[in-house]
């Protein structure tokens, strides 16, 4: 049971904490900057929509703003067999600049994407979803990376606001915060492993057709390009806005679904695992090993039970105290660091246990979380 204690626990530990002390430490022999300059390739911007009347006038207006030669850019919104308004809007905003695609049926994101790319004129595309707002110079601070001719990809940086009521978001930040650090220093030392859904630019030549069904077109396009020897960067000047969950239940939806497809894409790219693709080390240590956490805290807590002395003893009273911490989340104790401890401690369970779903819904073949609701 010894070894089951150490193993689960280097694990853990290095899933959370040595992957990033590695990526920091190869900072220091193998940095390579991208060579930046300004420049106007044209662009095809790229959105999927799905009954997005909503909130599809707002993003319409916000790309209205984008600081980009009109005559170097273009927008496809594909509706995916929208059944509210969403098909009325596109065509009231039909001209020069949105180009729309309304498709009879609703196939799924993955579908309504190469419809899209199968559409788009320009060098470099741009994906983007409909509900977060872009910065004026985003498109700007993405292309400038094209001029190094080893980047294939850019990936812009996700910022998310936290509004005060957010039940958790003390953890969920953290964990955005953590995950944007790696990002950056894999960007730094080599490429990313995905990129952010909200806003990210590839090369046109080099864009694959995404297969049926796919969840995570954001890890599964980037690592295509990396596998043809081009780089995926993330460039933080690039930003887009969106709202933290305002609950923990939303978060642990969303987070369910990004998990089940990252088991999605072993399934659908199988050479993942294989010497072609260059960023296999990284892809196992960034993605997969978070998947398996949830199975090694348990049998972290699990050989804990049945081990005596030092520090077994005292590695399950620490697990029992911060999973039991989580409880106190719900209200509002003091000192104000046990309550921030109570939050992270939160954010860490539903994390994991979205992770343990996942599985369970790749396993059982639960559909319903593999297109947008």
């Amino acid at each position: 049971m010894t070894w089951v204690f150490w193993a689960a626990f280097f694990f853990v530990f290095y899933s959370y904490i040595g992957y990033p002390v590695w990526l920091w430490a190869r900072g220091h022999w193998r940095l390579l900057p991208v060579r930046k300059s300004e420049g106007t390739p044209s662009i095809s911007i790229v959105i999927a929509a799905f009954n997005e009347a909503a909130t599809l006038r707002r993003k319409l207006t916000n790309l209205s703003d984008l600081r980009y030669p009109r005559n170097l850019l273009e927008i496809i919104v594909v509706s995916d067999g929208s059944t509210d308004e969403t098909d009325q809007v596109l065509k009231a905003a039909a001209g020069l600049l949105v180009r729309p695609v309304l498709l009879p049926t609703h196939e799924g994101k993955a579908f309504a994407l190469n419809c899209g790319i199968a559409a788009a004129r320009g060098e470099v595309v741009v994906f983007m979803d409909v509900r977060q707002e872009v910065e004026p110079d985003a498109l700007n601070q993405l292309v400038r990376n094209f001029a190094d001719p080893t980047v294939g990809c850019v990936s812009g940086e996700l910022i998310l606001r936290a509004p005060e009521s957010a039940s958790g978001q003390d953890g969920l930040g953290l964990y955005w915060r953590l995950e944007k650090a790696i990002r950056k220093m894999e960007s730094e030392t080599g490429s990313v492993v995905g990129a952010t859904g909200a806003l990210y630019a590839v090369r046109r030549e080099l864009l694959v057709e995404i297969p049926p069904g796919t969840l995570l077109d954001d890890v599964y396009l980037p690592l295509c390009i990396a596998a043809k020897k081009k780089r995926v960067v993330f460039e933080p000047e690039a930003r887009a806005w969106d709202n933290m969950p305002d609950s923990a239940s939303k978060e642990f939806r969303r987070k369910v679904r990004t998990l089940t497809g990252n088991y999605q894409l072993l399934e659908l790219a199988p050479w993942l695992f294989t010497r072609n693709n260059p960023l296999r080390f990284e892809f196992v240590s960034h993605k997969l090993s978070r998947l398996l956490v949830p199975f090694a805290l348990v049998a972290l807590f699990v050989s804990c039970i049945f081990l005596r002395g030092f520090p077994y003893r005292e590695t399950l009273v620490a697990q029992i105290c911060f999973y039991s911490s989580a409880a106190l989340s719900a209200v509002r104790v003091r000192p104000e660091f046990i309550s921030r401890l109570s939050r992270v401690a939160l954010a860490f369970l539903l994390l994991n246990v979205a992770a343990a779903m996942a599985l369970v819904n790749f396993i059982s073949g639960k559909r319903a979380v593999w297109v947008r609701p």
